[in-house]
């Protein structure tokens, strides 16, 4: 089927990312569709989309309610994929599908690989889960893939990362964000806070989703992982967080094994990295972050605050932060005690350094009083 600037189908299209990408046909002068329960209806979608309610899980009933329509490019986010992939054969012009990272060998199970820790960067072309054993879901993710393109060989499939702004059903952020808003002094990280997993502002994403459809022949057939560009530590997210809501928290580092608090932000068993390389859609189709994630989380924050979930609410039982600050507090006592009994030894020779290499902060001085360019 030849592309025209007609119709356009979007499967969901009222998540977090949804508006973006339909907002973003619109403005490419699609005609546009949004298949998706009819529970949420987001303002930002303009009157001028069509909006076709169905169970998105039931084949039978999407099968319903698209009839025998065709359209120019169909987005689907949203669903069974596999089965909404296979109804749609030879009725799109442009398959665009979104999964997600859990796919990856070793993303949700980091001691597949030993020693443990996910591959960083991890390409597109790395393995994949083969086993329900080794993680149910991922599994599923990634024989999902591959069953999209059997049914639709050209399409262009997406993995996405974490998401986050306004909207998410997850909102990581909101660990944080409360702890601002309830006034908490301190804040408990694991092993420095330094962890770096991957995570997407809805409208980098949104953004990533809509170079497939300005760039169909480049996209064709290609998979491509996504997410921000710039990568924050949880420890940079917390002070980026703090900083955009006037908060000055004090942060705590603890070891991993007793950093319980910190579960929530680290979201796996391991404090391990979680980076993917973006190498192929930067260079492929031009990939750039259109929001810096910096703004972004402090956006998320802002909309989360004047959003607040309830508390014990759905949100908070996914994050599974139960904000019980009489228990970080007495660990927290706890841990200052512990710290207090411990002494720096007296060391046979010099004290341990950076290694001579290190030339900055505390490191090897000048060898000279004034420099001679």
């Amino acid at each position: 089927m030849s592309r025209t600037t007609g119709s356009a189908l979007v499967i969901g299209g009222t998540g977090p990312s949804g508006p973006y990408v339909v907002n973003g046909l619109v403005e490419r002068g699609f005609r546009t569709t949004i298949l998706h329960s009819g529970r949420h209806e987001p303002p930002e979608i303009p009157d001028v989309v069509e909006h076709v309610h169905t169970d998105a899980y039931d084949p039978d009933a999407v099968r319903d309610a698209l009839a025998d329509r065709t359209f120019d490019v169909c987005i689907a986010t949203y669903g069974r994929l596999r089965r909404n992939a296979e109804l749609l054969a030879g009725r799109v012009g442009q398959f665009i599908s979104v999964g997600g990272f859990p796919g990856y060998r070793g993303y949700m199970n980091a001691p597949l690989f030993d020693p443990p820790g996910f591959p960083v960067p991890t390409r597109e072309d790395a393995p994949k889960v083969e086993a329900p054993e080794e993680d149910e879901k991922g599994f599923r993710i990634a024989r999902t893939e591959e069953r999209v393109f059997d049914a639709q060989p050209d399409a262009t499939h997406f993995r996405y990362p974490w998401v986050y702004g306004p909207r998410q059903p997850a909102p990581r952020e909101w660990s944080i964000v409360r702890r601002v808003l309830d006034g908490r002094a301190r804040i408990v990280v694991a092993d420095g806070g330094l962890s770096l997993s991957h995570f997407g502002y809805v409208e980098n994403l949104a953004h990533a989703l809509l170079l497939a459809v300005d760039h169909p022949e480049k996209a064709r057939g290609r998979i491509y992982n996504t997410g921000d560009q710039e990568v924050l530590t949880i420890r940079q997210v917390i002070e980026t967080i703090a900083a955009a809501m006037g908060h000055d928290f004090e942060i705590v580092s603890l070891p991993w094994e007793i950093a319980w608090p910190a579960r929530p932000l680290v979201a796996q068993p391991w404090t391990t990295h979680r980076i993917v390389s973006l190498a192929r859609i930067e260079s492929e189709l031009g990939y750039r972050d259109v929001v810096p994630p910096r703004e972004g989380l402090a956006r998320t924050a802002r909309w989360l605050a004047e959003n607040r979930p309830a508390p014990g609410g759905i949100e908070e039982q996914v994050l599974q932060d139960p904000f019980d600050y009489a228990a970080e507090d007495a660990l927290l006592e706890a841990w200052a005690k512990a710290l207090a009994g411990v002494r720096e030894p007296v060391w046979a020779g010099e004290a341990p350094g950076y290694g001579l290499a290190f030339s900055g902060p505390g490191g090897r001085p000048r060898s000279q009083s004034s420099f001679e360019g």
